[in-house]
């Protein structure tokens, strides 16, 4: 994709919010064409970036500069009302100045209809031409085709598309919100968080949606795969400034690790320096013999320039327990029958769980993944058979609920001391720290804790003296790139047996050795973990033909 002069300027910026001080002098360029990945730890001005661009909020120094005509569409989490219509007609409506020259048409086309305007039907049909030109022009004809086949990508049936977008849960809402910005087509897209709330078939049609888009992307995300895959070039936010990198994810993250190796080795050698050059000026202050001497050296450091330490903080690993011992066969599934109303999820089924293996469930949506994690964890019930425990078995089941069972009132500290009232205040520390809570974050209540922290408390509390037996539905939701990958360094050590559900690519290839496919003709187990499974069908995701390119 070639790339050509900047839509959008940052010229030594600077903003606030309070206290925190956000961006110091910090400029940077979104260039036509460019697909840009927005990182930077939690706080930092993520999100006030964009905001800036759509000028929701304004800088309070410098510039940010759109280029005249550049037309700019923005997702973000909060999507907003929407009810009344069809998901279809809502994703149309959105769809910027199409959508505008569409309601006009719709307007002239029933007043050209109407007896009472008839002394104006001149006016009327020369107005039609125009705006029929203008709309062919937008390519508007195919405006619900494209709206329809957006949606399908993401995931919705033509019924879900034709029904009310009001009766859809918050995640498809946000799915719709989604559709509309692609559908307008804009020169630049802010995406914030795009792949949330997606399942791995809808990641992978948008992955290959925006590698295809012809505008230029800036674009936030806690999938490292996916960030791998669509950009080519990082914007960081570290301490006020903005540094941009040529290249994906990955090259971002080397590239920052030998920066911050670099200038830690520069901060150790000047501050061994400085420590020599003060240890010589305080023996030798009193001795008039050595007064220009010491005056030298007292004139030397007060003109050098304070090499800075890396300004990232490290993440702590936590060094979790070995858990208990289980039995050779940890769970045993007989004869399961399950389903809803009229519809069969699992007809017959029969499985064994056995000791050190690390399933993956893989399917469709609504295939049962969740349902099927429920039973064995004793949440649900089959309609018949029976789910058979394993002798010595201890479990931990991770589900999106178990965030709302955390006490509201009780902070994070409360919460992990009165689970481990035995542990010493340094162990909990480093185990909060490991978790994202640092310093005063774990004097925050649980009722104020954002969806991702509640996550991270919840997992924090499972692992810290671990089952033998992980059940785990989309652990990585709403985690941060590094609290994922401290999560996968654990789970990759540890032990026990594991089954889980998880849209993120890189969680399952790292954490598997075994795949479960439900299919519509039935359960499909497979031998070796995701990336043997995407090698053997040649696709990522059960509802795909095929796996894409990397491109």
């Amino acid at each position: 994709m070639l790339t050509g002069a900047p839509l959008i300027r940052f010229d030594a910026i600077a903003k606030q919010h309070g206290q925190q001080i956000l961006f110091v002098d910090a400029s940077a360029a979104l260039n036509r064409g460019e697909k840009v990945g927005l990182v930077g730890p939690n706080g930092a001005g993520k999100s006030t970036l964009f905001r800036l661009i759509t000028r929701e909020e304004e800088p309070e120094e410098g510039q940010v500069t759109v280029d005249r005509g550049v037309t700019v569409g923005y997702f973000n989490q909060d999507v907003g009302e929407m009810s009344g219509r069809a998901a279809v007609t809502e994703t149309m409506h959105g769809a910027g100045n199409v959508a505008h020259v569409a309601a006009r048409l719709h307007e002239l086309e029933h007043a050209l209809s109407d007896p009472e305007r008839e002394h104006e039907m001149d006016k009327l049909i020369d107005e039609l031409g125009h705006v029929q030109t203008e709309f062919e022009h937008l390519d508007g004809y195919s405006l619900e085709a494209r709206a329809r086949e957006i949606l399908a990508g993401l995931g919705f049936s033509q019924e879900m598309m034709d029904g009310d977008v009001g009766h859809l849960s918050g995640g498809w809402k946000m799915r719709v919100a989604l559709a509309r910005i692609l559908l307008m087509r804009p020169d630049a897209l802010l995406l914030d968080e795009p792949s949330n709330h997606l399942d791995l078939e809808s990641i992978i049609w948008l992955e290959e949606f925006l590698k295809s888009y012809e505008g230029a992307i800036l674009m936030t995300s806690h999938d490292r795969e996916f960030m791998n895959r669509v950009v080519h070039k990082i914007i960081e936010i570290d301490g006020g400034e903005l540094t941009t990198y040529s290249g994906n994810y990955d090259f971002y993250e080397r590239a920052r690790a030998i920066t911050d190796t670099q200038q830690q080795a520069q901060f150790d050698r000047q501050q061994a320096m400085l420590k020599k050059e003060l240890a010589f000026i305080e023996r030798f202050k009193a001795r008039a013999s050595h007064a220009a001497q010491v005056q030298s050296r007292v004139k030397m450091l007060d003109k050098i320039e304070r090499v800075e330490p890396p300004k990232r903080k490290k993440s702590l690993v936590f060094n979790f327990k070995t858990p208990p011992r289980s039995g050779d066969e940890v769970v045993k599934l007989q004869g399961i029958h399950k389903g809803y109303g009229s519809r069969r999820i699992y007809t017959d089924f029969s499985h064994v769980l056995r000791r050190g293996e690390r399933w993956c469930v893989l399917g469709v949506n609504g295939a049962g993944k969740s349902t099927l994690l429920k039973m064995i964890a004793g949440e649900s019930k089959p309609d018949a058979g029976a789910v058979v425990q394993g002798a010595s078995l201890k479990m931990g089941y991770f589900a999106q609920h178990a965030m709302e069972l955390l006490e509201p009132q009780k902070t994070v500290w409360d919460t992990l001391y009165e689970a481990f009232p035995l542990a010493s205040v340094g162990t909990l520390k480093t185990l909060a720290g490991s978790f994202g809570f640092s310093g005063d974050e774990i004097q925050k209540t649980c009722r104020v804790l954002s969806g991702g922290e509640k996550a991270r408390l919840v997992l924090a509390r499972m692992l810290f003296d671990p089952p033998n037996f992980l059940v785990l539905d989309e652990p990585t939701n709403h985690l941060d790139v590094g609290t994922k990958e401290m999560l996968l360094q654990s789970l990759s050590n540890y032990e026990g047996t594991m089954l889980f559900v998880s849209h993120d690519r890189r969680f399952l290839a790292a954490l598997s050795n075994r795949v479960l496919e439900l299919t519509p003709q039935g359960v499909v187990p497979y031998g070796g973990g995701y990336t043997e499974y995407v090698a053997r069908t040649g696709r990522e995701a059960p509802g795909l033909r095929e796996a894409p390119g990397r491109g």
